[in-house]
């Protein structure tokens, strides 16, 4: 593509607001011991040094923390956002200005700077990147392939990215390995579950401050983000209503005492309704006007995909906008359907996304495996793969000793009986 000047610094709303950023990314690190940790040895020993990193993430105080460990590292990082209203204003000015990482992430910016941002950093010409959703990934390879040769290996965070990314190794366009960080057992047992689930409902009560007890929430897919949001809409006192198309999972559902139906025949019952699939029109026009009258509609997956958001608007009589996040939608059949945040991630757009604690395992596995990746990216086939075993236990492992929490050890009996055939019934 033709290149264009663009900033090398960073492109932030406001550089001024960097003393409240640097307050907002302290506060966060008060939570974060596992990546504390792993800062601290990276500065020993510096295995990122000279690598260049570009990082397509949430620009957030819990995201900062893991740029400025990175960097710690040796890695020469340039960040920029991975979702238009996910950034935190003032984190984005603290990182470029406090820390000298190139930072290009304004909360709210159209398509077009969100594009440019990640050009910018493509720009620095990453050896490794960091992706979440893997936007960056898929611009280096439609955009800049010029680039390809230089870039080593990646990583992602995200389910929908991983999706992206082993549909992209399956067609074999991918050109470097890939980490599936959210593959982790540290990461999505944790941060889908109990990120996802206590976030998106912080997101919906700041959008909207509605009451959750007793009304009917809907949640679309059960996956462990899925899981994780039931779980905390049934504790707040909603009647959730699960809609699945895996059986096992919509058995799963079931099983854990929730309601489980098509989303058709559960339309008319929601007052609320959050999808967190990572597929696109999970609720499309015919559910959109089976709702009823003031029902809410909201997405916690990562692209603004899972609502059919061109239907809505082709039914819808009237748009008005009575709170920051909140549009309310007449449709031609004169109910009113109100949207939460575009469509986009509820909890980090409204929100401030999981909760620094949780991020610090989702974190300490990027940390790991950019330290992995650049340490054994030539072994590595051109695949999408798992976060090694001997990372995830370790994450387990420091956050547990970071909690101050010991666990029993195998004897060498055990280990030597777990590792045989021969004992049996006695």
């Amino acid at each position: 593509m033709a290149q264009t000047v663009r900033p090398t610094s960073g492109d932030v709303a406001d550089p001024a607001l960097a003393p409240q950023g640097q307050r907002l990314i302290e506060w966060a690190a008060l939570q974060m011991p596992v990546l504390r940790l792993i800062r601290e040895r990276f500065q020993r020993e510096l295995p990122l040094k000279g690598m260049r990193l570009g990082a397509c993430l949430h620009v957030t105080s819990e995201t900062a923390n893991l740029a400025i460990t990175l960097k710690a590292g040796g890695a020469e990082v340039a960040l920029c956002a991975s979702n238009p209203l996910t950034t935190q204003d003032p984190v984005a000015a603290a990182l470029m200005r406090e820390h000298g990482i190139p930072t290009f992430a304004v909360k709210g910016e159209d398509s077009l700077r969100y594009y440019e941002h990640i050009q910018a950093v493509l720009d620095t010409r990453p050896q490794l990147t960091m992706d979440d959703g893997a936007d960056l990934v898929a611009e280096l390879h439609k955009g800049r392939r010029e680039l390809l040769e230089g870039v080593r290996a990646g990583t992602e965070e995200t389910t929908t990215g991983v999706i992206r990314l082993r549909a992209m190794a399956r067609d074999g366009a991918l050109r470097f390995p890939i980490i599936a960080v959210n593959e982790a057992l540290t990461k999505h047992l944790f941060d889908n579950r109990y990120g996802t689930g206590q976030s998106t409902i912080d997101g919906l009560i700041r959008a909207t401050n509605v009451l959750i007890a007793g009304r009917t929430v809907v949640v679309c897919g059960y996956g462990w983000c899925g899981r994780g949001l039931a779980s905390r809409a049934d504790g707040l006192g909603a009647n959730v209503i699960v809609t699945e198309v895996d059986p096992t999972r919509a058995l799963e559902a079931v099983m854990d005492g929730f309601r489980v139906m098509r989303l058709i025949d559960a339309a008319p019952l929601a007052d609320i309704v959050i999808t967190v699939t990572g597929d696109i029109n999970v609720v499309d026009r015919a559910h959109l006007e089976a709702f009823k009258d003031g029902a809410i509609v909201a997405n916690s997956g990562h692209f603004n995909d899972e609502i059919n958001l061109a239907a809505l608007d082709e039914i819808s009589a009237e748009i008005t906008t009575p709170r920051r996040f909140v549009q309310s939608h007449r449709l031609h059949n004169g109910r009113t359907v109100h949207l939460l945040a575009e469509g986009r991630l509820l909890n980090l757009a409204a929100a401030e996304g999981h909760p620094a604690a949780v991020m610090d395992m989702s974190f300490a596995n990027q940390a790991l495996c950019a330290e992995y990746v650049a340490r054994h990216h030539g072994a590595l086939e051109l695949a999408v793969h798992d976060v090694p075993q001997e990372i995830d236990a370790e994450v387990a492992r420091l956050k547990l000793q970071a909690m101050g929490v010991t666990i029993d050890v195998l004897t060498e009996q055990q280990r030597h009986y777990l590792a045989s055939w021969e004992s049996g019934t006695t």
